[in-house]
């Protein structure tokens, strides 16, 4: 893994290098291929309703102001052999309706393509290594769908632990809906909880 580093104003340039992930900071390019990642039912299955790309630039938009509000934020996510955008995974701002103390929270999307070769666990490692070591952040934690088995196999396999205290129901998300029922996931610095 790369180093991180600021730039003149001081925020954290980012590019994280794993054996087959470059992660960095998003640019316009990767709009189309976000666009096509988010309107896809299946990768979205678990986190609300489809985007349009109108939508994307918008969530590109928030994305690049938490970055400069926050100096931490979701990171594109390319394959290092080709260049080609697997989606995003990074450290999100600590959201706080969530019923669990705020603390940064790591997360990913990936296009369904990338599914089931362990690039999601790949890059929230290095993201997780990152996040402790090179911000200094003790505590993070991943939210889920309760139903969400990828995501939670993800969250176990990078060595975080589900917190049994950190069920909630999702206020954004209406009722009756089997999505509103969400899992927290806890790690720190020094180990799992």
């Amino acid at each position: 893994m790369r180093p991180t580093s600021r730039d003149s104003v001081g925020r954290y340039v980012s590019e994280i290098v794993t054996d087959r992930l470059r992660l960095r900071r998003f640019v316009d390019a990767d709009l189309e291929p976000l666009s096509v990642m988010n309107a896809d039912p299946e990768v979205m299955e678990f986190t609300g309703p489809t985007l349009t790309r109108d939508e994307t630039r918008d969530l590109l938009a928030r994305i690049e102001a938490g970055w400069a509000r926050h100096g931490v934020g979701l990171l594109a996510t390319e394959l290092r052999d080709s260049g080609e955008l697997a989606g995003w995974i990074g450290i999100g701002v600590p959201v706080p309706y969530l019923n669990i103390p705020p603390r940064p929270e790591i997360g990913w999307r990936l296009a369904r393509r990338f599914w089931g070769v362990g690039l999601a666990t790949e890059g929230a490692a290095a993201v997780r290594t990152w996040g402790h070591d090179e911000l200094g952040i003790d505590e993070l934690v991943a939210v889920c769908a309760r139903d969400n088995a990828r995501s939670r196999r993800v969250m176990e396999k990078i060595g975080l632990v589900y917190d049994v205290e950190g069920d909630f129901e999702h206020p954004r998300i209406a009722f009756p809906s089997p999505l509103r029922n969400y899992v927290t996931y806890r790690g720190t610095r020094r180990g799992p909880l």
